[in-house]
């Protein structure tokens, strides 16, 4: 098994008057969700407490960066490209 863990991000999406954004890291048949800008993991399937820990951390640290990342995510594009 892969120890490769993928980020993926959505677009910023409004719930409530709060922006948000979710955050999913996938490890083979682990997975984790976060959301942002709490920083924190949802839920998690797979991922050690000490994992999800560096995961909530690794978001916090670089909140701006996938924030902004997320900013630039076309939904519509990236469906009719799918």
């Amino acid at each position: 098994m892969s120890d490769e863990v993928k980020m993926l991000i959505s677009c910023m999406v409004e719930k409530e008057g709060k922006k948000m954004v979710r955050l999913s890291f996938l490890r083979g048949n682990d997975y984790a969700e976060g959301i942002l800008p709490e920083g924190i993991i949802e839920k998690a399937k797979g991922f050690t407490e000490e994992e999800v820990g560096k995961l909530e951390r690794y978001i916090r640290t670089n909140r701006k960066d996938i924030l902004q990342q997320s900013k630039e995510i076309n939904p519509l594009r990236n469906w009719m490209n799918g």
